[in-house]
């Protein structure tokens, strides 16, 4: 008995001096932190630097970074000795985001303890060049070369680009085109909504060579869409759209979704429509959760850090076979706000209900469990910051949305409780801002959040007469037209261009008038939705309900439903069926009886 318990004791001294040992050896880590507005107190208080690493979950190169840079016991000693090591997931902070956009992802933005910006990279550093630069940080604390001050912007004194402005942008995006592969930009080629919609808006106005930049565009980034499990990929490298980067990222399914479908309904062609499909069956078999609200994203590396090429050549069993890249599961209101929207889309170029049903569960969702006070709307279940313009913005856009396809009111008064919460909270006196604080930033306002402010709020105007909303559109847009920001654009000229067209153009006024219930009015109705131009403000005027919200025509009272096209201040005369009403339309082919 003495002998069992004595090798008893021996076994177990042994098994922890093993572990002993094993937690000796491991390698040390990061003390990864999350960014406060009481980081840059904790760095005055012990007179540390602090390194911002932004990325995102599904960033190839902020795995290899995590692996190979930060695994670096060089790096690792420099960052505990004299740094507070802060991650961001940039998905998850749309005002940091917004703000170092330019230099993502992965990001690495350092600070000096007094808040000030010490020095800015893009992309993957390797450990050397991180090691370098920590220490050189160090050694000499002045901002570097790639920390410049904030070029002054001016409001443009008009809510429009001059003619001399609108030709040198067009001309800028139209050189910037590839005239070989198809595309904008030069190391990455991806399908970019704003360029894509721009040019299928021209087109559709009679402008050939723009009509032939989209279609080119387009059919190349076929490519990205993935041929297994359907959804896009964010985009390709080498210049060319051969060499996939494989993550799938909301805003691209939901916004190509949406531009898809406007090239089907403009060009009748079957494989755009199948292209979309394609995205909409990604969404519901990956990024769909239980309750029918949006997941975020999905990785592009099965294993983090290595290049999946060979994986996503494989087909469906064999991918399972070795593993699912992860998805991002977080719930944010703005990737549901612009998955709701590119469903919309769908439905209204297709008349599936079940689309229509995927998109209303979506805002029903959002409405529950990201809902603020006064119309707004939280980025996360608990937010860290915030409010963000960015949900408010894509779940207003989202509700102007619903109530095209559905005509139905109640989604028009949630777009406007939107559009008066985001006056209230985020105008700043050049635009909107991400948000309203960011310490130790100031307010700033974002392009792409004002190109889709301004659109969506000349619209809500066009749809309610309400001048509120019209004031909104054209704030953010003297912040887009100062020259500066027009200047810092490159091709991204194309959104300021649409947004300069929709705020300074009326848009086509196609108004169904009948019953709700009866069979003829909503043939028509789910006609229009099919065969108008993008842009058309489309209602149902439904006697039962009282006038339109913006009763600013007249419409007779007949027996039977019918349809009447408005433009430029004259009506066309009653449409009494479908086929009618589609000949009416522009560069329209009635459908046979």
């Amino acid at each position: 008995m003495a002998m069992k318990s004595c090798f008893l004791r021996v076994v177990f001294l042994s098994f922890v001096a093993a572990v002993s040992f094993t937690r000796a050896g491991e390698p040390e880590k990061i003390d990864w932190l999350p960014w406060s507005d009481k980081i840059f107190e904790q760095a005055r208080a012990e007179q540390k630097y602090v390194l911002l690493d932004l990325g995102a979950g599904w960033c190839h190169w902020c795995h290899v970074m995590d692996e190979l840079t930060y695994a670096d016991p060089t790096v690792i000693g420099l960052l505990r000795s004299k740094f507070l090591a802060v991650r961001v997931d940039q998905d998850a902070r749309p005002d940091l985001a917004n703000r170092y956009e330019d230099y993502g992802w992965p990001a690495t933005i350092l600070f000096h303890f007094e808040g000030h910006e010490l020095a800015k990279r893009r992309g993957y550093l390797p450990p050397k060049t991180m090691a370098g630069l920590l220490q050189a940080i160090i050694d000499d604390p002045t901002p570097g070369p790639s920390v410049l001050p904030e070029e002054a912007i001016a409001p443009s004194a008009e809510s429009s680009l001059t003619p001399e402005e609108r030709s040198a942008a067009r001309e800028k995006f139209i050189a910037a085109y590839d005239a070989e592969d198809g595309g904008w930009g030069d190391a990455q080629h991806f399908l970019d909504w704003h360029a894509l919609e721009y040019c299928l808006r021209e087109g559709a106005a009679g402008d050939a060579k723009l009509e032939q930049m989209a279609r080119q565009t387009l059919t190349a980034g076929l490519k990205l869409i993935d041929p297994v499990w359907g959804g896009v990929y964010q985009y390709s490298t080498d210049g060319d759209w051969d060499h996939a980067h494989f993550e799938k990222i909301m805003p691209f399914q939901a916004e190509n979704l949406r531009v898809l479908t406007q090239a089907a309904q403009l060009w009748a062609e079957p494989k755009w429509l199948d292209a979309a499909q394609k995205i909409r069956a990604y969404l519901k078999l990956f990024l769909t959760s239980p309750d029918g609200a949006f997941y975020t994203s999905q990785d592009a590396d099965v294993v983090p850090g290595e290049h999946s090429g060979e994986y996503f050549s494989l087909n469906d069993a064999a991918r399972r076979k070795q593993g699912v890249p992860r998805v991002d599961r977080h719930l944010y209101a703005r990737e549901n706000g612009l998955a709701i929207m590119g469903l919309c889309a769908l439905h209204d170029a297709t008349g599936e209900a079940a689309v229509l049903a995927e998109a209303r569960r979506a805002a029903e969702w959002a409405l529950a469990h990201r809902a603020m006070p006064e119309g707004g709307f939280r980025h996360d279940e608990k937010d860290e910051a915030g409010p963000y313009l960015a949900d408010t913005l894509a779940m207003g856009r989202a509700f102007l949305s619903l109530y095209h396809s559905t005509a139905e009111r109640g989604w028009l008064e949630k777009a406007e409780q939107a559009a008066t919460f985001i006056a209230a909270k985020f105008q700043i006196p050049l635009g909107f801002a991400s948000t309203p604080a960011l310490p130790p930033f100031q307010p700033k306002a974002q392009v792409e959040e004002n190109i889709q402010l301004t659109r969506w709020a000349k619209s809500l105007y066009e749809h309610t007469g309400k001048s509120p909303y019209l004031q909104i559109a054209e704030h953010a847009m003297r912040f887009l037209a100062a020259p500066a920001v027009v200047a810092s654009q490159g091709y991204g000229t194309s959104g300021i261009l649409l947004a300069d067209r929709e705020l300074n153009s009326e848009p086509m006024h196609l108004t169904i008038v009948g019953p709700k219930t009866a069979p003829l009015a909503r043939q028509l109705y789910v006609a229009a939705l099919q065969h108008a131009p993008a842009g058309t403000r489309l209602e149902w005027l439904d006697a039962s309900e009282g006038p339109l919200p913006r009763a600013d025509a007249e419409y007779p009272s007949l027996p039977e439903p019918v349809a009447f096209l408005c433009k430029d201040g004259t009506c066309s005369r009653p449409m009494k069926s479908v086929a009618e009403l589609v000949a009416k339309l522009p560069g329209k082919v009635p459908p046979k009886p």
